[in-house]
């Protein structure tokens, strides 16, 4: 059975333009030129679209949706406004529009956003994604974090995602592009404080052979590795004024120029962003451009920290410890365990207890982990400063995570360099582990004693760490 679309535009030309450009797409389509004589349609009869002008003779478009929002929240509905008047299409998203186009209609952009209103009502096993996808969590803020990505992932807005380090952005990311129109296509997560500026143009736009030294052939840019599915850009306020620039015209055009290249190239990205800092405060203070913000701040999706939803850490704790073990018997954790690791305070959220419990199952010497087991000492020693918000900046951050002085006055441990903590923590502890296998021969029972740990904690570590 054919889709019908409903198709609303007060000038008879545009308005036949519009319908045949549809039909063509093997659609049915119905045309009303009032707010009226829509919503009387839109009473009758079940669409699986509707494409309506801003500006109508007896109202305007924003009219017929909230009346979809309240009467037909299903049905995608996009808007069209005068040229120019960005500002109408956001507004008509945040209050419910899947999407929206300006005036002069560009035919191929109307059609990728026909196509992908349409591919919504197709059946998508959303409760297979969500469990695929790993939220776990049973408590109120939990629940309405998944009725809010459900919601999103109906639209094309672009999406804010805030939320402190380790809270699981990207993979609130994920589920917003599983659970939307687009989640036979590419998603494209980039780390933004992770390019060198130099190379970011290139990265994001591509190159052309030869625009630059190096450019030894041409390359796609992560736009266009995304180009019909989405682009999630994480600590997206880390990126230079300059690269702002580019990025607001790269979202509001949906066009990209390769570095070198003489033409553009049309793309259809859909764009999520997060940073773990506060992006109103890098507004106000300069350091990240306010169209910008208003541009990729159409939805903001807030996702909790793990001490504001403690009720989650027993159902969350079972889930991750079963993720870490890879093989051999089942292990589980006790009641006291539970309680202790409930009554933590976490300020490194979700990784941090990941983090804990890997420590745990390395100590554990039974099929059930003990609070002994669970050491909360060390790392809450680094982490005994205020909670991290997202306002923290960068240089919080490293003093919240990293006990740098104390590393850096003592001549026996090397300097942490660029390396996150968790890698030059991990680093060490390999090191650690290759000098004792080797005083000992590489007999892992010697090195294990040693150590100071179990021949089991041992094995786990030499898997862990990879080493041969």
């Amino acid at each position: 059975m054919k889709p019908i679309a409903l198709i609303i535009d007060d000038e008879p030309d545009i308005l036949s333009l519009l319908s045949l450009t549809v039909k063509r797409m093997n659609i049915n389509t119905d045309c009303a030129d009032t707010v009226a004589s829509a919503l009387a349609l839109l009473n009758e009869k079940s669409y699986d679209f509707c494409l309506s002008d801003m500006r109508l003779p007896d109202g305007d478009g924003m009219d017929i949706v909230k009346y979809v929002q309240m009467h037909a929240p299903e049905m995608p509905i996009a808007i069209i406004t005068a040229h120019g008047n960005m500002e109408l299409g956001i507004e008509a998203m945040k209050n419910g529009a899947f999407d929206f186009v300006s005036k002069p209609v560009d035919l191929e952009r109307l059609r990728n956003l026909v196509n992908s209103a349409v591919r919504l009502n197709k059946p998508v096993n959303k409760t297979a994604s969500l469990a695929e996808q790993k939220l776990i969590g049973s408590s109120e803020l939990m629940n309405q974090l998944r009725e809010k990505i459900n919601k999103v992932s109906r639209s094309q807005a672009p999406v804010y995602i805030s939320g402190e380090s380790g809270t699981g952005k990207e993979l609130v990311a994920q589920l917003i592009h599983a659970l939307g129109s687009r989640h036979d296509k590419p998603f494209v997560p980039v780390n933004c404080s992770a390019i060198p500026k130099e190379l970011m143009e290139s990265e994001f736009f591509g190159h052309v052979k030869g625009s630059f030294t190096g450019a030894i052939s041409d390359k796609k840019g992560l736009f266009a590795a995304a180009d019909g599915g989405t682009l999630f850009l994480d600590e997206i306020a880390d990126l230079p004024l300059d690269m702002q620039v580019k990025l607001l015209r790269a979202i509001q055009e949906q066009k990209i120029r390769p570095v070198g290249a003489e033409t553009e190239q049309n793309l259809n990205v859909r764009i999520l962003s997060a940073t773990h800092k506060n992006l109103a405060q890098e507004v106000s203070q300069g350091h990240f451009r306010q169209d910008l913000y208003y541009r990729i701040n159409v939805i903001e999706v807030a996702v909790p920290p793990l001490r504001d939803r403690a009720e989650d850490i027993p159902e969350l704790a079972q889930f991750m410890l079963g993720k870490i073990q890879r093989d051999g018997p089942r292990i589980t954790l006790s009641d006291a365990a539970i309680d202790k690791l409930s009554n933590y305070h976490y300020q490194g959220n979700v990784r941090e207890l990941e983090n804990i419990l890997e420590r745990a199952l390395t100590l554990c010497s039974s099929l059930q982990v003990e609070a002994d087991d669970i050491s909360l000492d060390d790392i809450g020693n680094m982490t005994s400063a205020p909670a991290h918000s997202a306002s923290s900046s960068d240089d919080e951050s490293d003093n919240l995570m990293t006990p740098s002085a104390t590393l850096d006055d003592n001549p026996a441990i090397p300097p942490r360099g660029d390396e996150s903590l968790d890698q030059y923590l991990m680093n060490i502890e390999k090191q650690a582990i290759i000098e004792a296998l080797e005083s000992c021969r590489w007999n892992r029972t010697k090195a294990a004693k040693k150590l100071g740990i179990s021949f089991r904690a041992l094995r786990y570590k030499l898997q862990k760490l990879d080493i041969e």
